[in-house]
């Protein structure tokens, strides 16, 4: 069939055709705008979920909610080690300029940046860099607001400062954060200690983030009472209804079907997890002949899949790891059949070490987002499918 028709798209954070599957998260945030709106306190959102569920997409969306209703919006994706100030003044200053046009107060709209660019002036502590580095805001930075140099204070004083800037003019403020669980721990505590005193005064300004099953677990590291702070909605693979509707919806604008023995293989093949979806039903669109689409097609298109994801979702990931760190991962695979979390103190009696010499490798993987901390005494792959890329990858070898 036409290449150029197919509706599928594999992506980072693209967009599939067909958003199927998340409804539910969709409509709790469309009560949370509403109830903002309303004057009526919420909590901030938190998305979690292995790589490839779909989250970046997700996030997105709800981002395109608020911008719906008029709020001001900025999105930022978290790095390991980087500091918070800078990333977050950009997208705050995002956020503001397209509420500030409705703001009667030209005057308070000024001094509110005054004080974000102080804020973000912080991000150097070296006062000769600060003075030749510019966050792009045209007026003079306001001394004594939101830059004590503690990120706490200044990020309370900043947000809430900025919270009620849009709540003059009835709108409200939506921070969204990628890869939320790389924040640095001082940064994390802090934006939990800011949307707490943002839920207490019941003010419109939310963050919306997204990031790995152990995000949770870091956020509650730093305020036990983050279990309550935020709204959590674990992102997992499709169900079958909603697998078949990602597939067969973007395939009928096309006047094209599948048959149900094609639907039942690439579920199969897919695992109903979303990016999966968009690779298989690409590559079995390009093979297919003509409508509909049947099993033939997905055996024929399955090896091309499989390849793909091997070099660009799996092969780059694997790449980034030190031989240590593959070792270790091998390990895992060999002992999770399913892929599922996997003891630590298996791993390294699976590797004939101590644990304690493992350790090194453990972290960095964990710090380059490849495995992540199931619960204490457990490990998992951020990537679904990992451990059966490593598995086969062995046996071909």
């Amino acid at each position: 069939m036409d290449p150029v028709r197919n509706p599928y798209a594999p992506g980072a954070g693209q967009r599939p055709p067909e958003l199927a599957g998340r409804d539910r998260q969709l409509d709790a945030f469309d009560v949370v705008l509403e109830r903002i709106s309303r004057s009526r306190p919420e909590r901030s959102v938190v998305l979690t979920g292995l790589r490839g569920v779909g989250k970046t997409v997700l996030l997105n969306q709800l981002r395109s909610a608020a911008i719906a209703r008029g709020w001001g919006t900025g999105k930022i994706e978290a790095r390991p080690d980087q500091d918070l100030r800078r990333p977050l003044s950009s997208a705050l200053h995002m956020a503001i300029r397209s509420v500030a046009g409705t703001h009667r107060d030209s005057e308070r709209v000024d001094e509110f940046l005054g004080v974000l660019k102080a804020f973000a002036l912080r991000a150097s502590a070296d006062k000769a860099l600060r003075d030749r580095w510019q966050p792009g805001i045209d007026v003079p930075a306001v001394s004594g607001r939101a830059d004590s140099g503690d990120m706490e204070i200044d990020l309370v004083e900043l947000l809430m400062d900025a919270a009620s800037l849009a709540q003059d003019v009835g709108v409200g403020i939506g921070i969204f954060i990628d890869e939320m669980q790389d924040i640095r721990s001082d940064d994390l505590s802090a934006i939990c200690g800011a949307c707490h005193e943002l839920s207490q005064n019941g003010l419109p300004l939310i963050v919306v983030g997204a990031g790995l099953p152990h995000l949770p677990a870091l956020l509650s590291a730093q305020k036990s009472y983050s279990e309550r702070l935020f709204s959590y909605h674990r992102i997992d693979r499709l169900d079958r209804k909603s697998f078949d509707q990602a597939l067969i919806l973007p395939a009928e604008r096309e006047d094209v079907k599948f048959t149900d023995e094609a639907l039942d293989l690439l579920y199969q093949a897919a695992d109903g997890y979303p990016f999966f979806v968009q690779a298989y039903g690409k590559a079995t669109w390009d093979e297919a002949a003509d409508s509909p689409i049947t099993a033939r097609d997905v055996k024929v298109a399955a090896p091309i899949a499989e390849e793909e994801l091997a070099v660009g979702f799996f092969g780059s990931r694997y790449e980034r790891a030190t031989p240590a760190e593959r070792e270790y991962m091998r390990a895992m695979a060999d002992l999770s059949g399913d892929d599922g979390p996997v003891s630590t103190a298996n791993i390294a009696k699976h590797l004939g070490r101590r644990p304690a010499s493992v350790s090194p490798a453990r972290d960095g993987l964990i710090k380059k987002g490849l495995i992540y901390s199931a619960e204490r005494g457990t490990i998992g792959f951020t990537v679904p499918h990992f451990g059966k890329y490593l598995r086969r990858q062995a046996d071909e070898s």
